[in-house]
């Protein structure tokens, strides 16, 4: 759970530093892009702009201090024309509809670029979980799957991890979904420790879909990862991960941020030191005397940029001043359309999020598929099989890039929305 926190801290300072567009604006926008690429009827852009259903509801939970709180929570399903949602629950102070519709869109895409079969969804609980005890936040996370429990279920909609929160709060849910329901539905929710029927790798995931995507994209620009200069933006579970993975591969880590500020050195930072010395809260630049702010951190000149904190990190006001070769969106939303056209003139290939940072929703299913078989893999094999996904979704990605001559960010929504459309026909809802 601490680590949970600590992520938690880090990041809601990141998103104040950030510049935080819409992202309900910034999805409708790119979708708009991509379906007049397609020639799709405006009717298909009407099914997808927003979300099929939307639930809003209040949680009261006891505190420590014996007062009720009254917190309020959203859940999300975006389309269910493939099969049953997915999507994560994320606890956050800025917790908005327009962000959870715009989050449950971004993983419909997800899932079409990938194959899975599913559609998207997202949940969120306005609140601090810094300022909470384990106990106020398993009451919280209880009384959330009570409030949305006649919508999700393992054939219905499946939540998971997202922002702040990890395994134990998803334990959590499981035991109340499962005294509600009666019977054991280890296929509710994905993201759990694996002795409730977790997967094995699936902490890891996004870190290592992320590696193996990159790795693709130096393949096509034939740049070989040894002494590649990498800077992190944000060093919670995900940077950290992916850190290591590059810094072991021969990288150099230039530069990483936490919610102190970043670490800048041209020679390569010490990634497993850094790791290693985190204090309690996660921060690690305190042990340094010159630090730097995250947004000066984006404009330090590196070969792969990989913004790893929140959305709107890149936009249009700092855009001009980004100096790398690859921008790896690891973060969901964190550049913003007039950004990505920006980066494009000046050359700098943006490897969009909606691909990149699949590999916890693929490894989820993986999760969810060995929860319905009552077998369960080792973690070679998720490793293996989640490599062959991230390939394929970015060579097909690249394909239709090439195919449309447009930027990579709409070529994967091209994928996406292409997906959607045809279950959706297939099910009489539509006509493309």
């Amino acid at each position: 759970m601490a680590d949970s926190i600590v992520e938690s801290k880090n990041q809601m300072v990141e998103r104040k530093e950030g510049i935080q567009d819409n992202p309900l604006i910034e999805f409708h926008s790119i979708l708009k892009e991509a379906m007049d690429i397609l020639n799709y009827p405006d009717e298909v852009f009407e099914l997808l702009k927003e979300p099929l259903r939307f639930l809003e509801v209040k949680i009261p939970v006891r505190m420590d201090d014996h007062t009720t709180k009254i917190f309020r929570g959203f859940r999300a399903q975006h389309n269910d024309a493939t099969g049953p949602t997915k999507g994560g629950i994320r606890f956050h102070t800025d917790v908005t509809p327009e962000e959870v519709k715009a989050l449950a869109g971004w993983m419909s895409m997800k899932c079409g670029i990938t194959g899975l079969p599913y559609g998207g969804a997202k949940g969120g609980i306005v609140c601090d979980p810094r300022t909470m005890s384990l106990q106020e936040l398993e009451r919280l996370s209880r009384g959330y799957v009570r409030a949305i429990s006649q919508i999700v279920g393992p054939t219905k909609d499946i939540p998971a991890p997202d922002v702040y929160t990890n395994s134990q709060i998803m334990a959590w849910m499981l035991d109340e979904y499962n005294f509600i329901r009666e019977f054991d539905n280890p296929g509710f929710i994905t993201g759990k420790p694996v002795a409730l029927g977790g997967s094995k790798g699936r902490e890891t995931a996004t870190s290592k879909g992320l590696l193996y995507t990159l790795q693709k994209v130096l393949e096509v620009k034939n740049l070989p990862i040894k002494d590649l200069k990498i800077i992190i933006q944000g060093f919670g579970n995900v940077g950290s991960h992916l850190a290591l993975y590059l810094y072991e591969l021969g990288a150099k880590i230039v530069g990483i941020s936490d919610v102190l500020g970043g670490i800048y050195d041209e020679k390569g930072l010490d990634i497993p030191y850094l790791m290693d010395s985190r204090d309690s809260f996660g921060v690690v630049t305190n042990l340094f005397k010159k630090t730097i702010s995250n947004q000066e951190l984006l404009e330090k000149e590196c070969d792969v940029l990989v913004p790893a904190a929140l959305g709107g990190q890149i936009t249009k006001r700092n855009a001009e001043k980004i100096k790398c070769q690859i921008v790896l969106e690891a973060a969901n939303g964190p550049t913003t359309k007039e950004a990505i056209n920006i980066l494009e003139e000046k050359e700098i290939l943006v490897v969009p999020d909606i691909l990149a940072n699949s590999g916890g929703v693929i490894v989820s299913y993986f999760e969810w598929c060995q929860n319905n078989q009552g077998y369960y893999w080792s973690e070679r094999e998720v490793d293996e099989k989640l490599k062959e996904k991230m390939e394929t979704s970015f060579e097909q990605i690249l394909h239709v890039s090439k195919k449309y001559r447009t930027n990579l960010k709409v070529a994967a929504y091209i994928v996406g929305i292409q997906a959607l459309a045809e279950t959706s026909q297939l099910r009489g809802w539509i006509k493309i």
